[in-house]
């Protein structure tokens, strides 16, 4: 059977000019916070777990859930909330996302145990899933076909820089006051945004179906057993419990595919059909598993093996993810004039040899070299991924964007959640997996890279 693919330069998409540029201003100043504010909030409460469980009177172990519960919320709502964006429009699902997410912060910041802090979070995830489902289908509309990478250059940026700036904002924050304004300070951005994004936001086509809440509910439920079952195989987890996780997941998906919408079905596998748009998820899926088992691995092998203080390890690892947000703005400018394929595997051939060149760090080896190495791979990752982020979005037809939007997210947690467990496996049967896990995410980068290359037949 043929397959008609959509190339990002369609004629289709070429007839779209975009806003206005003031509109397109305040409409991307819109997304950029929205976004800016989710991907703080997936690291930022990382530093202060230790104040949240002595405050709240509970356990670290307890105090885990405050992280767990935004990401898992997050990753089960994406697709779901994707679709919904075809059906209501993408605009009203952030509007919504961000509405909850600025509700959801006022309600962290009272809780008073920890019950009530990560029931909080879970509202807080499913405002941040409304944010990121579609917020890169909303750049779609908001620039025109011939910026489009370059607008998702900006969005690379954010999001670097919010990953970055992360651990350092949060120790600000509780320097000068208590945890609690760790999501206080999202109220008046949250209401900022709120104010431009009702004005300034794009409507979009509407789909003429209407939403389904079945199928919703079954994705929901695949992707959250799916997460689990890969969490539970990373820590070794008793033979029983990952079998009986695995045949869930499995009777959850084949449901899934049985009763989801043929014309636009929920978990959209239709998209794969697309030569050009599956190339790209998988390259994306191997990327993102790469960097997130070095990013686990990393402040171990820095602390433990190398013997260096946090403040010392978070200042050298800082390189990568600055190197990420700096390249992606370059990356995303080419890619309206270069193939992604190329510059991905370009980028991902930079970073397999980055982290080989990570085997050979030892105590001896003097800290500008350590960082240099780390903002090598931070460079191969950002040229890699805006070019990816475009061509994924630009391959699907334009009235699925919001589908391609939801498994953009859903192939990066997916990724890192994958990236993470091999890691956590790998940490339970060795005490020192620092060279294991750097040859796993060398050889994952260069299969990416190989993949990446491969859409230049595309």
């Amino acid at each position: 059977m043929s397959v008609t693919t959509v190339p990002p330069s369609s004629s289709h998409d070429h007839d779209h000019d975009g806003l206005p540029p003031r509109q397109r201003l305040l409409a991307i100043a819109t997304v950029v916070l929205g976004l800016s504010m989710a991907v703080l909030d997936g690291s930022i409460a990382n530093l202060a777990l230790p104040a949240m469980a002595a405050d709240l009177k509970a356990s670290n172990a307890d105090a885990i859930w405050v992280i767990n519960s935004y990401q898992i919320a997050m990753a089960v709502c994406l697709l779901p909330l994707a679709s919904l964006g075809e059906v209501i429009g993408y605009r009203r699902v952030y509007l919504g996302g961000l509405f909850l997410f600025t509700l959801a912060s006022l309600a962290c910041a009272a809780s008073g145990d920890m019950l009530q802090l990560s029931l909080a979070r879970v509202l807080q995830g499913l405002g941040a899933a409304g944010i990121l489902s579609v917020n890169t289908a909303l750049i779609r509309f908001i620039y025109p076909a011939r910026q489009l990478g370059r607008a998702i250059g900006y969005n690379a940026l954010v999001a670097g820089t919010g990953n970055a700036l992360g651990p350092s904002v949060a120790g600000l924050i509780l320097h000068l006051a208590s945890w609690h304004w760790l999501f206080l300070i999202n109220i008046p951005l949250g209401l900022a945004a709120l104010a431009v994004g009702s004005r300034a936001l794009p409507a979009s086509p509407l789909s003429p179906r209407r939403f389904d809440t079945q199928s919703a509910v079954l994705c929901m439920g695949f992707i959250g057993l799916l997460l689990y079952t890969i969490d539970a195989v990373g820590h070794l987890q008793g033979g029983w419990v990952v079998a009986g996780c695995a045949l869930l997941t499995a009777i959850s998906l084949v449901l899934l595919l049985k009763l989801q919408s043929a014309s636009a079905p929920m978990l959209p596998l239709d998209l794969l059909r697309i030569p050009l748009f599956a190339l790209s998820i998988g390259t994306s899926f191997c990327s993102f598993a790469a960097q997130m088992a070095v990013f686990v691995m990393l402040p171990f092998m820095l602390q433990d093996y190398l013997g260096m203080s946090a403040a010392r390890a978070g200042m050298l690892l800082t390189a990568w993810p600055v190197a990420v947000a700096l390249t992606g703005v370059v990356a995303g400018k080419l890619s309206d004039r270069i193939p992604a394929g190329l510059l991905g595997g370009i980028g991902l051939a930079v970073m397999c040899v980055g982290l080989l060149a990570l085997l050979t760090v030892d105590r001896s080896t003097p800290d500008g070299v350590t960082l240099a190495m780390f903002a090598v791979c931070g460079l191969g990752f950002g040229l890699f991924q805006s070019p990816n982020n475009r061509t994924m979005i630009s391959a699907a037809p334009r009235e699925r964007t919001g589908g391609a939007s939801g498994m953009l997210g859903t192939a990066r947690l997916t990724g890192q959640t994958v990236g993470a467990s091999v890691v956590a496996m790998l940490m339970g049967v060795s005490a020192a997996p620092y060279a294991p896990v750097l040859c796993f995410a060398a050889a994952l980068a260069g299969a990416a890279c190989l993949v990446s290359l491969s859409r230049l037949r595309y």
